[in-house]
């Protein structure tokens, strides 16, 4: 039996119905999904998490356009596995498959929609915490605007990240002090770097993104050889 806290693959719960509700080019992602490769040993991987609860809907869209940077600034350094984490509604949790090119995850995306719900990033973490203790894993994104959990529960996680050489990197939309202060602390703990995540700057958010995307696929040296604006932003706030 699954336990309450680990996340099922968007694959494993997907049944007929469940597809029809999301989209048919969700539905044949899914199908394609089952048969994939495991990633590339060696290849960058990163985890791309999403709040999709109901008050990130009007910036969601700009999430969906702004991924692609990700793998457009890996491919240049040696490639990208990305899986997609997002929870919305009462409880639910969810991870896909790993892909490896921008269109593939565009169109999950874009066949998900924002449910009301109270946030779950305890989840996500616990999540990547699984994925790292079987094959590491470069970076986590994570894309929010509210926190109502424990903090030290989710420092704690972020801790454990620390020591799987995870790093966070918390994008955070809005101006809520409270969840500045945690979002700030998870990326301290991680060695990531907290950014903001503002619809008024979507060319700075998509090289940042870029930026990431170049990290997680080639390190430092890669982030350092890419000489961005962004990659020396967050070169800055790496911690070695």
């Amino acid at each position: 039996m699954r336990r309450q806290s680990e996340m099922p693959t968007l694959a494993e719960t997907s049944e007929p119905k469940e597809a029809g509700r999301i989209g048919r080019n969700v539905a044949a992602f899914l199908a394609k999904a089952r048969t994939s490769p495991r990633p590339e040993v060696g290849r960058g991987r990163l985890i791309f998490a999403l709040d999709a609860t109901m008050s990130r809907q009007p910036t969601w869209d700009l999430a969906c356009r702004l991924q692609a940077e990700m793998f457009d600034a890996a491919s240049r350094v040696g490639g990208l596995e990305v899986q997609l984490v997002y929870y919305r509604g009462h409880d639910e949790a969810r991870a896909s498959r790993w892909v490896s090119d921008a269109a593939a995850l565009k169109r999950l995306m874009t066949g998900l929609a924002c449910n009301g719900g109270l946030t779950q990033i305890g989840r996500v973490l616990e999540h990547a915490n699984r994925v790292a203790a079987t094959a590491p894993i470069a970076a986590l994104v994570f894309v929010g605007d509210a926190m109502e959990e424990s903090a030290d529960a989710l420092c704690h996680e972020a801790g454990r990240l620390a020591i799987r050489s995870t790093r966070a990197f918390m994008f955070h939309e809005g101006s809520d002090q409270r969840v500045a202060a945690v979002f700030r602390e998870i990326a301290r703990l991680t060695g990531g770097a907290y950014l903001p995540f503002d619809a008024r700057a979507a060319h700075e958010l998509r090289e940042l993104l870029g930026a990431v995307g170049a990290f997680a696929a080639g390190g430092r040296t890669a982030l350092e050889a890419s000489g961005t604006a962004a990659a020396k932003r967050l070169l800055a706030d790496l911690r070695p």
